[in-house]
């Protein structure tokens, strides 16, 4: 039956049927040809799956991140970012980069950054000379740190599913989210010596204050949700409520750049991509538990002990694995299915659920921007009219870039926990 289940999780994904609807098909079907299991398990174990108070962070973050694209905000940080590296060889496509970093700080939704500074900066940097490939590539690639930087979605929902500290996993996301940053500027900074891309004018010592006393309240929204969490003065989902709170107060008295009329508005685009999200998860709940009557769990942990005996190993197969999930699966519904698979086996070989946590969220990064998944470069490509054929080709380099970053978070944690250490070192 399972060989069964398995082929029709398949087919119904090859011929187009959404992704979450395919997951709770299956579970329905499956837990249906289970004997004395009654059907009512699959809603119950739906509503379960949802009934969890550090998933309301979920659509609050996707709330703050909209308040912040309507209010303005995103456009706020980008001038910042290119007063800071505009006069770098390259400067639009580096303060796409920066701008990426900064709104990840905030949000943790990299489908926000995509839709909010791609259709700043794509425009922008086409007029400015830049090939279509790069302006696509770079707002894709970079809006990837915004599930690596805290506050991360992916993140608190690994923690919940895996007991883990969403604090230190906030913590442990930071050198990892700067490292890939960095990387992919300085790739950017080698194709614009080579291509000749322009740079703008070093922006003056006093536009550069005015324009970080403007952007100060926006960037303080990173200093409430890191600094809360991992002090411990409130929870996930809390920070996130504060955040969403604190955003649609400064967007609407300090910028003014938020209207009351606007409001139905964004909480109609916040539940319909919330709601996206969250079936998907609930579906996935209802999954696991299917995979749990066929001990997939046990049967994972015999197959590592029995044949795979080295630590590096299987870290290789887990990023390898994942790899391919995130192509064709959200990072939340793949978590819940199957985080809990490998998690006694990562336990067994000695390896912390908060590195685990890291190497898994970095490397479903990759899936937002490989093919036919990729929401966030298919948002990219979309706003740079381009077909998704070039965009992935344009976009491998960044792969790259994100797959080394991974490998040295893999199997040297100690770059990534080496500050977080510091901070808060009961944490780890």
């Amino acid at each position: 039956m399972g060989f069964i289940l398995l082929g029709l999780f398949i087919i119904l994904m090859l011929i187009g049927v959404p992704i979450a609807f395919v997951i709770g098909i299956v579970a329905l079907l499956g837990i249906m040809n289970i004997p004395y299991v009654p059907e009512i398990t699959v809603p119950m174990k739906m509503l379960n799956g949802l009934d969890s108070f550090v998933l309301l962070a979920v659509p609050l973050f996707i709330l703050a991140a909209n308040l912040m694209n309507s209010g303005k905000i995103s456009t706020k940080l980008i001038e910042l970012a290119l007063a800071l590296v505009g006069s770098i060889r390259g400067g639009l496509a580096h303060a796409n980069i920066l701008v990426s970093m900064l709104f990840a700080g905030v949000s943790g939704a990299s489908q926000a950054d995509t839709a909010g500074v791609g259709k700043i900066l794509i425009p922008s940097m086409k007029k400015n000379g830049y090939d279509t490939e790069t302006a696509v590539a770079v707002t894709a690639a970079s809006s990837t740190v915004g599930v690596v930087i805290p506050p991360s979605i992916p993140m608190i929902i690994f923690a919940g599913i895996a007991n883990a500290s969403v604090g230190a996993l906030f913590l442990g996301g930071i050198v990892p989210g700067i490292l890939i940053g960095l990387g992919m500027m300085v790739f950017i900074y080698i194709v614009a010596l080579k291509r000749n891309y322009p740079k703008s004018k070093r922006a003056e010592l006093s536009k550069l204050i005015k324009l970080s006393l403007e952007s100060a309240p926006a960037l303080f929204t990173i200093i409430i949700i890191i600094g809360g969490i991992t002090t411990g003065i409130f929870t996930a989902t809390e920070a996130a409520a504060i955040a969403s709170l604190y955003t649609l107060l400064i967007s609407m008295f300090f910028y003014k750049t938020l209207k009351l009329k606007d409001i139905p508005k964004i909480l109609f685009d916040t539940l319909a991509l919330s709601s996206l999200s969250l079936f998907a998860l609930a579906a996935a709940s209802a999954l696991g538990e299917l995979m749990s009557y066929y001990q997939l769990s046990a049967l994972a942990q015999d197959f590592f002990a029995n044949n795979i005996g080295s630590k590096a190993v299987f870290l290789i197969i887990i990023i390898a694995f994942f790899l391919f999930i995130g192509t064709f699966m959200d990072a939340i519904p793949a978590m819940i299915l199957f985080v809990p698979v490998i998690l006694p086996s990562a336990t067994a070989f000695g390896i912390d659920p908060v590195h685990l946590g890291l190497i898994v969220v970095i490397t479903l990064a990759v899936g937002l921007i490989t093919p036919p998944y990729g929401l966030c470069l298919l948002l990219a490509s979309k706003i740079g009219e381009m077909s998704i054929e070039r965009s992935f080709v344009a976009v491998l380099p960044y792969i790259a870039i994100i797959l080394v970053v991974l490998l040295f978070v893999a199997f040297f944690p100690d770059i990534a926990f080496f500050i977080p250490k510091l901070i808060n070192p009961s944490l780890f």
